[in-house]
């Protein structure tokens, strides 16, 4: 009995320190390539925001593990949230499904998670070591709004510049990103060196493609499409597409959209697709289901050059899928890389 316990008692030792080492999730970035443990990682995603009918604008995760299998039929591998996830259950979740987030922080949201107050760091240390964590992104087009910053975007790319460099100190496993609208100019490349991919949400009709060659001549650094789509309504007949809802029409743009993703993939590392349910909460009466609604910068969406805010779901509301879907799916499933 005591010879025995001279081997199972060290066994176990070893045993209980295996267990009780935290499995590390390193993202990093190497060229072009975005790096999950090592191994190349090109996003397959979708924008999510998840409101209910009849709520102003409240996220609500009640059908995540209905939208997990969704995600999972249509061969999503991430999703990219607009604000912090707070609940650790739902990262828990996304993580035991293997999809994994794009966390977006705001500049300033009355000290909630934000970059003016610094208390988006909290975050970071809290979930740097979660497994669902991609990246760590800063401001959703804010290059369109100087407005916002005394009538200077140079005092944003500074923030931005500067929250790239707290988060670096604090988490050296996810590189920090950002959501520009469309092509960063030299001035923002300058201002930014902290920035480790750039995400641009881009509407250049259904031909993204172009903004890739664009990217190559100005950087080095991986980039993604952290934004692009069409939606599901016409405001008028256009190019053969009837007005009124046209779920066709989505389909196609999306079909030409990521076709021209996958077909760069030497220089870019995916899309979050813009989105995954309809938003009732954007143009109108949040009880039901409205034409209309603005984003800056609109005139490339196609086919209309209208965007209709409420429309733009590869499912509706209801999570019924829409044409879009099996679109997204043969497109997903069917990259290799």
């Amino acid at each position: 009995m005591k010879l025995k316990n001279i081997f199972i008692y060290p066994l176990l030792a070893v045993l209980l320190i295996c267990c009780n080492t935290k499995e590390e999730h390193v993202v990093k970035v190497s060229e072009r390539q975005i790096l999950v443990n090592n191994t190349p990682y090109v996003i397959k995603g979708v924008c999510y925001h998840p409101v209910p009918k009849g709520s102003p604008n409240n996220r609500s995760f009640t059908s995540l593990t209905e939208d997990i299998l969704l995600m999972k039929e249509a061969g999503i591998n991430t999703i990219r949230v607009y604000a912090p996830i707070e609940e650790k259950e739902v990262l828990d979740e996304l993580a035991e499904a293997n999809i994994r987030v794009v966390i977006g922080f705001g500049y300033d949201q009355n000290g909630y998670y934000d970059i003016v107050s610094g208390s988006f760091i909290n975050y970071v240390n809290k979930y740097k070591h979660h497994k669902a964590i991609l990246l760590w992104e800063l401001g959703n087009e804010y290059n369109y709004h100087p407005e916002w910053f005394e009538g200077d975007i140079k005092n944003w790319y500074k923030a931005m510049n500067d929250a790239a460099a707290l988060i670096h100190k604090n988490d050296p496993n996810h590189p920090v990103t950002t959501a520009h609208g469309d092509l960063p100019d030299s001035l923002a490349l300058k201002l930014s060196p902290n920035i480790d991919v750039w995400g641009m949400n881009v509407y250049r009709w259904d031909k993204p493609g172009t903004i890739y060659k664009e990217w190559e001549v100005v950087s080095s650094k991986p980039m993604y499409l952290s934004e692009a789509g069409g939606d599901s309504y016409m405001t008028i007949a256009k190019d053969g597409y009837k007005a009124g809802e046209n779920q066709k029409a989505q389909a196609d743009a999306n079909e030409n959209i990521l076709k021209e993703v996958f077909a760069n993939s030497h220089i870019g590392s995916g899309v979050t697709l813009f989105s995954f349910t309809d938003g009732w909460w954007k143009a109108g009466n949040n009880d039901k289901q409205d034409p209309g609604g603005w984003a800056p910068n609109s005139s490339g969406v196609p086919y209309d050059g209208s965007p209709n805010e409420e429309y733009w779901g590869i499912v509706d509301i209801d999570r019924n899928k829409k044409q879009t879907f099996d679109i997204v799916k043969k497109a997903f499933n069917n990259s290799t890389k």
